[in-house]
């Protein structure tokens, strides 16, 4: 999972896959945590995005450091701890203009059941499950 972390980490910015309805949403994502050995992603709850991830956990997220990509998938759990919001804001300093631990608006979701796939051009795929 680490390993899954820092990719994600370096990249900066990852693509979150949704569903709403029938329709798949993508869209950029930046935060990502290690909280008590799970990773997490963090929206607000008045965003469609935790809306959909409501109606539906499965998700993928995917991001390129410009030789390899990263897909992850997996359901993601709301933890609706005041300490995993606090620790991922901690992260992220400049979101606390917009969220704060236990604003009723700051959700924080970490991954279950994850399978992570490693890929580039010529290699073979390197899997991640946690």
């Amino acid at each position: 999972m680490k390993t899954v972390y820092d990719f994600i980490k370096r990249c900066g910015v990852y693509y979150l896959a949704t569903i709403d309805g029938d329709q798949p949403r993508v869209r950029p994502f930046g935060t990502i945590d290690i909280f008590e050995d799970k990773l997490y992603i963090q929206t607000g709850k008045v965003k469609d995005v935790a809306r959909q991830i409501d109606e539906n956990p499965k998700v993928e997220l995917s991001c390129f450091d410009g030789s390899t990509w990263l897909r992850l998938e997996g359901t993601l759990v709301e933890d609706d701890r005041v300490e995993a919001q606090a620790h991922m804001l901690d992260g992220y300093p400049d979101l606390k203009v917009q969220y704060e631990p236990g604003d009723g608006n700051t959700v924080v979701y970490y991954f279950k059941d994850a399978t992570a796939t490693f890929t580039s051009f010529g290699s073979e795929p390197i899997i991640v499950r946690f």
